[in-house]
């Protein structure tokens, strides 16, 4: 399933740590740049390349909302609904982003370009309402501004 490459990596990142499952989030990353979500199979390849039980990085996986456990579009669309961003307009910008693209929050559309997600904080709470498209992160949001985002992806 991984790659030479990808294994090198991981035991580089392994490498880093005084304990190889602390190296669990940068191997996750490795694991997924290359595959491009996480299966079952690869958080088992990955557990035993760090010598922990797969339930084990699953936890960190299933956690963090940056790890895809399903195929995710060519733009990932993120959109931050914690107390923040909620307060200043989140739910309106995830509805609209919803119509907009015709697909509910956890779908992808049929045409597998855009994957619409709602996560926690982003840590971008002073520029809220924002979101984040694959590693990009768009802040103070608004209609307009959204409209502008996507006509920029091709």
């Amino acid at each position: 399933m991984l790659s030479t490459k990808a294994i090198e990596n991981i035991q580089k990142a392994i490498d880093k740590y005084p304990r190889k499952r602390f190296a669990s989030m940068d191997a996750l990353m490795i694991a997924q740049e290359e595959c491009g979500f996480l299966t079952e199979d690869v958080l088992r390849e990955v557990a035993n390349i760090l010598d922990i039980e797969p339930v084990q990085l699953n936890q960190v996986a299933a956690f963090y909302t940056m790890y895809n456990k399903k195929p995710v579009g060519k733009y990932h669309i993120q959109v931050c609904t914690n107390v923040t961003c909620s307060l200043l307009g989140a739910g309106h910008i995830a509805e609209f982003l919803s119509k907009k693209l015709g697909v509910k929050k956890g779908d992808t559309t049929p045409d597998k370009r855009f994957t619409l997600s709602e996560v926690e904080c982003l840590g971008s709470c002073g520029t809220a309402p924002m979101m984040q498209i694959n590693d990009d992160y768009y802040e103070n949001l608004t209609e307009a501004k959204i409209e502008e985002i996507l006509k920029g992806l091709k």
